[in-house]
């Protein structure tokens, strides 16, 4: 057996054993907080740090420069009333969504495709395209989010947010303008900027990091 082969097999031991309790992280999230247990469909998914030391980005995100438009980089705020997280606070909103709390959606704003190649554990996809009237959203499947995901009601045609789930949005970062769109399209709606949070890092920082990814959950 070679060394790389070795060297994948132990790492993957390793973060087995993490996962379980039964293996001391040296690579934590925080300095009290060695990983975090994530309800991602069905399973539960373990989100650490990768624990070995001479990993590298994924190949995926390490391009510095994408042409402009479409791949700008994006403000520090969108709008007033959007709060701008980091991945502190998506995991502690994904944290709360596992143990039970449905006020929570955490989503990914990108295409499948981009998607498949791996998101955030317990994040569901709903691509930028499905809220944007100009890339042939329509309004009967654009309400069927609103009250199905999003748990808003519509009463007579017009829209009651009272009870509708805070939502947490990224795509592939701060060169990214899919969740920004996504964003943009339901403050348009009415949907209140208070309950919409914006990890404007998305993917790329989350990938910097080194934090768990996981395949799309199937619907």
């Amino acid at each position: 057996m070679n060394t790389k082969k070795l060297l994948i097999i132990l790492t993957s031991l390793a973060l087995g054993l993490a996962g379980q309790g039964l293996y001391a992280a040296e690579v934590n999230i925080t300095r009290d907080v060695e990983s975090v247990s994530v309800k991602h469909g069905e399973n539960d998914v373990n989100v650490m740090r990768n624990q070995n030391q001479k990993n590298t980005i994924n190949p995926a995100f390490a391009k510095t420069s994408r042409k402009c438009p479409p791949f700008c980089i994006q403000p520090s705020t969108l709008a007033p009333g959007v709060e701008t997280i980091a991945e502190l606070e998506i995991l502690q909103y994904l944290r709360r969504k596992s143990e039970g709390d449905d006020s929570i959606v955490v989503i990914d704003s990108r295409t499948p495709a981009w998607v498949a190649k791996g998101t955030i554990p317990g994040a569901i996809n709903i691509p930028w395209t499905s809220l944007n009237p100009a890339k042939g959203a329509d309004p009967i499947s654009i309400g069927e989010i609103l009250e199905e995901k999003f748990n808003a009601r519509n009463l007579e045609g017009l829209w009651d947010f009272r009870n509708a789930r805070t939502l947490v949005m990224f795509c592939n970062g701060m060169w990214c303008g899919q969740s920004p769109n996504n964003i943009k399209n339901l403050l348009g709606f009415g949907y209140p900027a208070d309950k919409i949070k914006w990890y404007r890092g998305g993917m790329q920082n989350w990938e910097i990091l080194g934090l768990t990814t996981a395949k799309p959950i199937q619907e």
